[in-house]
């Protein structure tokens, strides 16, 4: 996964902690000369950087919070057609061990659980679940499940960002857009650009800078499909230690999780 690259796929993500250079947001000269002159779309604002860097910072300090994401996957099928699919995805994370993660859509459904020991992968529909000895943190999760068995953990680099693993040197563009209300929260609205992606964060304002909204559009396919995400935030979550542990129902099957890019739970009839 490139850094800093939030994926196109059917993603997934969760992750770890790092210090970030933390400034000032931005001024409203350095806003004027972002939205008003065209040649600034393909340079890189410091300040912008700055506001993704706090961003980072910010999330590596939550300890147990709990995201629900509104989200349209864009595909583009054989006929060059456009189709969007909409879903939900909700994460329950306790770091470094923890993480409890649901995807839903109109096609499927799957849940994911991590207790810093196992790593499960339950298909509620079908019944079938797979499991696999994890590594002891997030981030080796998230590379296990994407290196080893090609599963890519949703919106992987959200909590990437603010730790070395997502470099802002990747950037090829950065600016700021301009302020927008999110779901009634106040956000500043941002636009970064590196090669084969073009990304959009709406953080929110204050000293609690979460990211409200992302939009991603592949850019190195011609159709430039897209990947959108509202994101709602409970910092304040509390779970228990088994809400990461994964019981199978009585009628469930364990199968194989197969290595590569085979995914373990079949397609949902």
């Amino acid at each position: 996964m490139s850094p800093i690259l939030l994926r196109m796929a059917i993603c997934l993500a969760i992750a770890g902690s790092a210090a970030a250079v933390q400034a000032a947001p931005p001024t409203a000269e350095s806003r004027a000369a972002a939205t008003s002159n065209p040649a600034a779309a393909q340079k890189i604002d410091p300040q912008a950087v700055a506001a993704l860097e706090k961003m980072g910072k910010y999330l590596r300090t939550l300890k147990n919070f709990e995201i629900t994401g509104d989200t349209t996957l864009e595909i583009v099928d054989d006929n060059g057609q456009k189709l969007q699919f909409p879903g939900t995805v909700q994460y329950q994370v306790r770091p470094p061990t923890g993480m409890k993660l649901t995807v839903k859509t109109d096609r499927k459904e799957r849940e994911f659980f991590y207790d810093g020991k196992t790593f499960t992968v339950y298909g509620p529909k079908n019944k079938y679940y797979a499991s696999v000895d994890a590594p002891p943190t997030l981030h080796g999760l998230i590379q296990l499940a994407r290196d080893q068995y090609g599963i890519e953990l949703p919106l992987p680099d959200l909590f990437l960002w603010g730790t070395p693993e997502a470099p802002t040197s990747a950037l090829t563009g950065a600016r700021f857009i301009g302020p927008a209300r999110v779901d009634g929260t106040v956000t500043e609205q941002y636009a970064f650009r590196q090669d084969g992606v073009d990304w959009q964060l709406w953080l929110e304002q204050g000293d609690k800078p979460l990211p409200r909204r992302l939009v991603i559009t592949t850019t190195d396919d011609p159709a430039q499909p897209q990947y959108a995400a509202d994101l709602t935030w409970n910092t304040n979550a509390t779970f228990k230690d088994s809400a990461f542990t994964f019981v199978p129902p009585k009628d469930a099957a364990r199968i194989q999780l197969v290595e590569v890019d085979v995914v373990a739970v079949e397609e949902d009839k």
